[in-house]
């Protein structure tokens, strides 16, 4: 292993010093900095790895105050379990943070080029794809004002804490039907939005009307919120209806273009495709957190990043050993 003393080291955070030694090759570059990012970078570091992590910063729960059903951190803001984690993480020696954004990767040979937006370049064996997924927002005025606040996406991250309120989804079709079902376990008073004609089955529509779930059809003009706390919906048709959290599941697109770049294959529903062990349709690229995730969520991003750096370790020791 190249020493480390030849690599490029942090003196804070996102200030990366300058010593001239852009060729240093890192055992894994991570892409993406959040939570299964850093959940990598800590298995790799613990395993005597060197890591570059870089992270642009804007992880997809920046909206959330506070992340929940996370044992030993519940209720605590995003930001701050972050904090500290990347201090844990950079305790090992051998794992440096950058903060800026990847903007190209290519693989050349048997190593990986990725380049940052401030004109430098970082070379490793192995690349982790940690970059999550960016929400496209409807265009409903008001949507994104509330987006993590009042509209949420997961009853298992927040609907706890707006149990028993009156709630709304806003989604069609099975989407609707099945976060109907889904929902009814929160509260009793529960209403679907499908922001125009219904797209529910006569069966659906009559078993959600059984549970007592209303379905209107109305398009909606904009939402009512007070900063970032919905009030009302208001539809086209001048009325309006008064509730205090609505779900709802946006269209996503991968955050970044790399795995694009570096020809990863991605599913039908918008995430890489990965195989048991995380591995891409890339040799020596893997993939954890949102970016390859069904389930969107803070525990599960951190044991996907877990994982990929197991699965990492164990195939830099089987082709050294």
């Amino acid at each position: 292993m190249v020493s480390l003393a030849a690599a490029p080291v942090l003196s804070g955070f996102g200030e990366f010093s300058k010593n001239g030694n852009d060729h240093f090759l890192y055992d894994v570059i991570i892409i993406g900095g959040s939570y299964a990012g850093l959940a990598c970078a800590l298995t790799l570091g613990r395993s005597q790895r060197t890591v570059l992590v870089i992270d642009s910063g804007a992880p997809c729960n920046r909206y959330a105050p506070f992340s929940h059903n996370f044992l030993t951190q519940d209720g605590i803001p995003p930001s701050q379990i972050a904090a500290v984690a990347k201090e844990q993480v950079l305790k090992y020696p051998n794992v440096n943070l950058l903060s800026g954004k990847a903007i190209h990767a290519k693989k050349t040979g048997d190593q990986f080029v990725v380049d940052i937006e401030e004109d430098k370049s970082f070379y490793s064996k192995k690349v982790v794809i940690a970059t999550g997924v960016s929400d496209i927002m409807p265009s409903i005025p008001g949507f994104s004002e509330c987006w993590g606040l009042s509209i949420l996406h997961c009853p298992y991250c927040h609907g706890y804490e707006v149990r028993n309120h009156t709630t709304g989804i806003l989604a069609n079709g099975d989407v609707a039907f099945e976060m109907g079902k889904l929902l009814s376990n929160w509260t009793d008073d529960l209403t679907i939005f499908t922001n125009g004609f219904s797209s529910l089955t006569i069966d659906q529509t009559k078993k959600l009307g059984e549970k007592n779930i209303k379905v209107i059809e109305k398009e909606i003009a904009s939402l009512k919120h007070n900063q970032g706390q919905i009030e009302e919906i208001m539809f086209k048709d001048n009325s309006s209806f008064g509730l205090s959290v609505l779900y709802n599941r946006p269209l996503f697109k991968q955050h970044s273009n790399i795995p694009e770049l570096l020809g990863c294959s991605i599913t039908d529903s918008g995430i890489i495709a990965v195989d048991t062990e995380h591995r891409t349709s890339v040799k020596s690229i893997y993939a954890c957190g949102d970016s390859m995730a069904k389930i969107r969520s803070v525990t599960f991003a951190v044991s996907s990043g877990n994982t990929v750096g197991l699965m990492l370790n164990k195939e830099l020791i089987d082709e050294q050993f």
